[in-house]
């Protein structure tokens, strides 16, 4: 890959000739998920778009799935698929800032572009309960006045917005939301089934502790099982192939949370085998947006902040090897291939690795690395010598 990642923010498009060689890495493969150490990052826009129209274009690629509200990303499908409306709007309806960027706006931009003239459209879709206020409209629409008994009990989902620290709902809300899917199981029609089953996904997450004694009680159990679950339906309509955008700790195919709690990915990865591919996408050093963090709360009274992190330089962290290895920007393969048994060692002994989430610290960013066994998380790796900040869309 070139090493200037960045020059297609600039409009000079890096050639997908480039990306040959994964052609014979990929084949077989019909979920991806691509990741990123930060959501806070410009250059991770244009490397995994550059990544996913290769895998559209020439590995037959149907669907870009993300990280985001299922519900309120029917707006931007429509919006890509040639539909009219405001693509600020349906950016800003996905509900996370992390997307609400200028670069992410260039990346539904291109993709509305690249469906203008396709045969078959690309379709936008998200895979996060979260937010699913625009699934409550569509039901109380669809549904009816005859379906108020049923949907009332569950308006404080609106604008529920779970965080650490939080005092979860009483599960009687998910008792609320499953006897609804049931009803629109068997009375509704299946758009109407789709919206029901966000509402009651998001219903059991927010019922839920975002810490406990027990790691496999929390919201974050629930929200990568539920996502992998969506990820899952969308794999239903015949020939379907995802791209899947996600944070690192999302696509990987281990466990998080101290070892017990298991991602995403490592569901996918169980339910597809081989034909799901974690490549994970870090960078060495640079600038990167997040929410700051005091006394272990976040600061959400102000906007992210920029938090600067300089290239690491210790043995047993992951983006120093990868640095060494070679000073610009790279994918490597960790499938297949002859290895010496050095590099083999390394894979398989616990390394450490950048991540960050919507949130960092001002004092411990540039400390900040999960363990990682590279061999058991991620099939291949991208990496960025530097970032810079994402772009705001709000200013």
């Amino acid at each position: 890959m070139p090493d200037d990642v960045t020059a297609w923010l600039a409009g000079r498009a890096i050639p997908l000739g480039r990306l040959e060689p994964l052609k014979d890495v990929l084949d077989g493969v019909s979920v991806i998920g691509l990741g990123e150490s930060t959501h806070g990052g410009a250059e991770f826009f244009p490397l995994r778009w550059r990544l996913t129209e290769f895998l559209v274009e020439e590995l037959g690629f149907t669907t870009l799935a993300i990280e985001a509200s299922a519900a309120a990303a029917r707006a931007v499908d429509a919006y890509v698929t040639g539909g009219t409306g405001d693509p600020r709007a349906a950016l800003a309806g996905l509900g996370f800032w992390t997307l609400n960027t200028a670069e992410m706006l260039t990346v539904i931009e291109r993709l509305r572009e690249h469906n203008s003239t396709a045969a078959r459209p690309v379709r936008f879709a998200g895979v996060d309960p979260q937010h699913p206020e625009a699934a409550l409209r569509a039901l109380r629409a669809r549904l009816g006045p005859d379906a108020a008994e049923l949907l009332d009990p569950l308006d404080g989902l609106a604008g529920t917005t779970p965080r650490p620290r939080w005092e979860p709902l009483d599960r009687q809300v998910e008792a609320d939301a499953r006897r609804l899917e049931e009803h629109v199981a068997a009375h509704g029609p299946a758009e109407a089934r789709e919206h029901a089953r966000i509402v009651r996904q998001f219903a059991d997450m927010v019922s839920r502790p975002f810490r406990h004694a027990d790691p496999l009680r929390t919201l974050g159990v629930a929200r990568d099982r539920h996502m992998a679950e969506n990820v899952n339906l969308l794999m239903a309509e015949p020939d379907t192939k995802i791209v899947l955008w996600a944070h690192n700790g999302h696509v990987m195919k281990g466990r998080y949370g101290g070892g017990t709690v298991p991602s995403m990915g490592l569901h996918l990865a169980r339910d597809h085998g081989a034909a799901y591919y974690a490549l994970g996408a870090t960078f060495g050093k640079g600038v990167f947006r997040a929410h700051h963090t005091r006394f272990g709360r976040i600061v959400r009274r102000r906007s992210p902040a920029r938090f600067r992190v300089p290239l690491a330089g210790a043995p047993h962290v992951v983006e120093a090897r990868l640095a060494a290895a070679h000073p610009g920007d790279h994918v490597i393969d960790l499938r297949d291939g002859d290895r010496s048994e050095p590099v083999a060692d390394w894979l398989a002994a616990t390394n450490h690795m950048r991540a960050f989430g919507g949130v960092a610290n001002r004092l411990t960013a540039k400390f900040a690395f999960m363990p990682t066994v590279l061999a058991d998380q991620y099939d291949g790796l991208a990496f960025l010598h530097r970032i810079t900040a994402s772009t705001p869309l709000d200013g």
